[in-house]
């Protein structure tokens, strides 16, 4: 952790809701089987992600695989005292050894979310924009062009595409498949391109979610059941879509204990999300539920989902993409 004004300010503002009662009383009822704790990292260091796991196991929590999940949600087994759910995003090149190896070591399951263009082209569609932002700077910022229709997106992401080359920072077909020859690892969809699916066309989001699990179930050689909704948004739309292709669960954003009655809705299942680069007492903080609920409370006393009404679509992250809290 670098010590940041805003890293010591967040630090000092965890260990308050930690002396304070906040996490030992999360901890409690967690551990009386009222609910799971889901939670998502994106590109950890491994002292953070180990620090986590360590925390965790030293605290009695339950480690949950995805296909416990699925179990847990068909009534097949019960809610477990204390159970945890860990989660990644994107699939980068470091969660092999950061995520990956700490997972075979201690042997706990962890289900990492692909998104299968980065795998074959090496990087990410915002590490380009922002890359050639720095020396054009009339390029739309990335919270834009998250904003802008799919074909508008493709369309500037291709022309910087043509004129720059970057290192790889996704996972390669070798480690995906690698990776999901693990006992302790599962493998997710996350789409093709990683658009954000509310601004595709019908057709554009059947060929994501269809493409990514074509090509990841040809590198793994295993069915793909499990999905993370890019940005965390998605509609009914999306869901539909999702049923007919054979997923059993899909994952938003939205900063929420995993409830029997929440399991219900298994194409809309909450995250809190971890925050790299921030103290482990911040992140304890938020692995137990207590942090960005009380932050969003706090920043946006009168937030609510965002819905459209014209496509019943959910934002599960507020505005200003509260992760930074």
């Amino acid at each position: 952790m670098t010590w940041s004004a805003r890293n010591i300010f967040t630090w000092f503002v965890a260990n308050l809701l930690i002396i304070g009662g906040f996490v030992r009383r999360a901890k409690k009822r967690a551990m009386k089987g009222e609910f799971i704790l889901p939670v998502y990292f994106h590109n950890p260091t491994k002292k953070e992600f180990e620090g986590c796991v360590k925390w965790l196991k030293n605290n009695g929590f339950t480690f949950l695989s995805m296909a416990d999940l699925n179990e847990i949600r068909q009534k097949n087994l019960p809610l477990p005292k204390g159970g945890v759910l860990l989660t990644l995003d994107d699939g980068w090149q470091s969660n092999e050894s950061n995520v990956i190896e700490v997972a075979n070591k201690y042997k706990v399951p962890v289900s990492i979310f692909v998104s299968s263009e980065p795998v074959e082209d090496g990087v990410y569609w915002w590490t380009y924009l922002e890359t050639a932002a720095k020396y054009n700077k009339g390029l739309p910022p990335k919270s834009l062009l998250k904003k802008a229709s799919n074909v508008e997106r493709i369309s500037i992401l291709q022309n910087i595409k043509n004129e720059i080359t970057l290192p790889r920072e996704a996972l390669t077909v070798d480690q995906v498949k690698k990776a999901s020859e693990s006992e302790y690892v599962t493998i997710g969809g996350h789409t093709h391109t990683h658009p954000i699916l509310i601004n595709c066309k019908d057709d554009e989001l059947y060929a994501e979610l269809s493409l990514s699990k074509e090509k990841l179930e040809a590198w793994t050689g295993k069915n793909i059941h499990y999905f993370a909704y890019p940005n965390g948004d998605y509609g009914i739309r999306e869901i539909n879509a999702l049923s007919e292709l054979d997923y059993k669960l899909a994952f938003t954003c939205e900063p929420k204990y995993l409830t029997k009655s929440i399991l219900n809705s298994n194409f809309e299942l909450p995250r809190f999300g971890l925050l790299e680069g921030a103290s482990l007492a911040e992140n304890i903080c938020r692995m137990l539920g207590v942090w960005k609920p009380l932050m969003l409370k706090f920043m946006y006393p009168k937030r609510r989902l965002s819905v459209d009404p014209q496509t019943t679509t959910v934002s599960s992250r507020p505005k200003s993409e509260m992760m930074a809290l």
